[in-house]
């Protein structure tokens, strides 16, 4: 019976080194607890620029790089060569300190038929023809993507460089059983961290529709802080005349009493709310309002009283 992969959307990182790429996995296929994620074309290009990037910051020696070598359906075979840093080891009596190298002939025309791009010592030869080269033709776009562990090649390894082929769905699979990919996270404004692909806070957020203003980010922390305390509360209503502060929490209609001695709520729980509210007013704009979610209630003591609706938390 066939294996099924059942696969997920979702970005992937390798602490704050590389990453975060949008990808496809299957969360079950696991090395040690990591993850092997599948990558599109885009997203290959962009780990490829991340890995150059700490090539150069950090010494080839000891980074991996991803390469994208372009093409056309109908080009010629070209040869490409890639380089890397100086070579650790090399002749004592040749004082020459080449650079590593590959070489990588690809055949375009037959890529759709099967065939694969190959790799050979970067030799005076290869280096001549890849002088030489010149993307021809104005057929569908092709790409070789090629993996180089440049730390093995030095020691002659004939496994430290590889063509990554496309899966069934046309996705790289490039790390996998061998780099520490994880989940990359995404934080709420109410704190909480979740994987990327769990859309939904617990408090009731979703990752699409964060606030964008530090208004509207202080309501959904004084939702925490009120919630801590009464976890049926849906919203506030805040005064921001003067000094920002809660003057009333609601249960849906009904109004919670939040009178220090008779209510559920202390002064301290209360101040901590509207100190909340008064940093962030410290640092908003007049249009933060609008742009918050707040709605305005017209009210005869007050021309800024405003309602802060509170996200739907998921239950337990």
């Amino acid at each position: 019976m066939k294996h099924t992969r059942q696969t997920i959307a979702t970005r992937v990182s390798i602490d704050d080194i590389l990453g975060p790429l949008d990808c496809t996995l299957d969360p079950s296929n696991r090395w040690n607890g990591w993850l092997s994620p599948h990558f599109t074309l885009d997203a290959a290009r962009e780990l490829s620029a991340q890995t150059l990037r700490l090539a150069e910051e950090d010494g080839y020696d000891c980074v991996d790089t991803i390469h994208v070598i372009e093409g056309r359906a109908d080009s010629q075979d070209t040869v490409h060569l890639l380089e890397g840093g100086p070579r650790r080891h090399y002749d004592e009596e040749d004082d020459t300190e080449e650079n590593l190298a590959i070489a990588v002939r690809i055949p375009w025309q037959s890529l759709s038929r099967g065939a694969t791009a190959t790799i050979a010592p970067a030799t005076q030869q290869a280096r001549k023809a890849a002088r030489k080269r010149k993307i021809t033709g104005r057929g569908a776009p092709r790409a070789v993507v090629v993996h180089i562990r440049w730390q093995y090649l030095d020691e002659g390894s004939d496994t430290a460089a590889n063509i990554v082929r496309p899966d069934d769905e046309g996705l790289y699979p490039i790390g996998g059983w061998e780099w520490t990919w994880s989940f990359a996270s995404w934080w709420c404004a109410c704190g909480q961290d979740s994987v990327w692909h769990e859309t939904q806070c617990p408090c009731g957020l979703t990752r699409d529709a964060q606030p964008k203003t530090p208004l509207g980010t202080a309501g959904v922390e004084v939702g925490k802080i009120l919630r801590a305390v009464t976890p049926e509360a849906t919203s506030a209503l805040v005064d921001i005349t003067g000094l920002a502060r809660v003057c009333a929490v609601f249960a849906g209609d009904s109004e919670i009493d939040t009178a220090d001695d008779t209510g559920p709520f202390d002064t301290e729980t209360l101040g901590w709310a509207d100190e909340v509210l008064r940093m962030a007013m410290d640092n908003a704009v007049p249009e933060d309002i609008a742009a918050s979610g707040w709605e305005l209630v017209p009210d005869e003591r007050s021309a800024a009283l405003y309602r802060i609706t509170f996200p739907a938390a998921l239950a337990d």
